[in-house]
């Protein structure tokens, strides 16, 4: 089980003083040296924490992989073709959202969304998509020949009882089975944190999860070092179970 390190909220503490620091660039490299397998950073149309100088530089240092997501607009393709990231990952975008709410509806746009991962994988770029654990959404990013899912978790994660959270497992478990017998590579992210994690690297067929939030609110109090191995401890811990 792979750990991409999402830095997004050390660009949000930046902009609530519109200054430089702290640097998410700064984060990035302290977390590569951590163990980190790769970073992830969301450069969103309203630019209210990742901004384009960000995406240049963690293109210039990273030594692992950049992860850009992003949503499928004119303006961020540009960018993302002329930076060339590892990887892309297009995400649903609302404007009044606080986060992400859901995945994309591929069902219903695959010829759009095929026709962007086409353009990408002309430029060399891998291409994710990030879709609810639904069967229907995995054979749409077949079709669009996607080369990876990012499933949802946001709705595990905000799971109230016991019995939710163990139905929303298994939901997460039927998906990545059948999205990788399909051919994809599977990941998951959203909402995840040191309590929720486990069920999730325990599913053999996720080779990646996506963690921002909760592990940079952890090392506001351990420090970025102490939170990313924290992290990459219990995605460690799947190689033994």
């Amino acid at each position: 089980m792979r750990l991409a390190v999402n830095i997004d909220h050390v660009a949000t503490v930046r902009e609530a003083r519109g200054g430089i620091e702290p640097d998410p660039v700064h984060a990035a490299i302290l977390a590569e040296l951590a163990g980190a397998d790769g970073i992830v950073a969301h450069l969103r149309e309203d630019r209210r924490h990742i901004n384009d100088r960000d995406i240049r530089a963690l293109r210039d240092v990273l030594s692992t992989k950049l992860d850009l997501e992003m949503a499928a607009t004119t303006e961020i393709i540009a960018i993302a073709l002329d930076v060339v990231p590892d990887l892309v990952t297009l995400v649903p975008e609302k404007r009044q959202e606080l986060t992400t709410e859901g995945g994309l509806d591929v069902v219903n746009h695959i010829t759009f969304y095929h026709d962007v991962v086409s353009m990408f994988h002309d430029r060399g770029i891998a291409v994710s998509l990030f879709i609810e654990p639904d069967p229907r959404q995995v054979d749409a990013a077949v079709a669009c020949k996607a080369d990876i899912i990012e499933l949802h978790t946001g709705t595990y994660a905000n799971a109230r009882t016991r019995g939710e959270a163990e139905g929303q497992v298994i939901r997460i478990r039927n998906a990545s089975e059948y999205a990788h017998e399909a051919g994809l590579v599977v990941t998951a992210g959203h909402g995840l944190d040191l309590r929720n994690l486990p069920p999730i690297v325990a599913i053999p067929q996720i080779e990646e999860v996506s963690i921002g939030h909760a592990l940079i609110g952890r090392a506001l109090f351990v420090g970025m070092t102490r939170a990313v191995e924290d992290y990459m401890r219990v995605c460690r811990a799947s190689l033994a179970s």
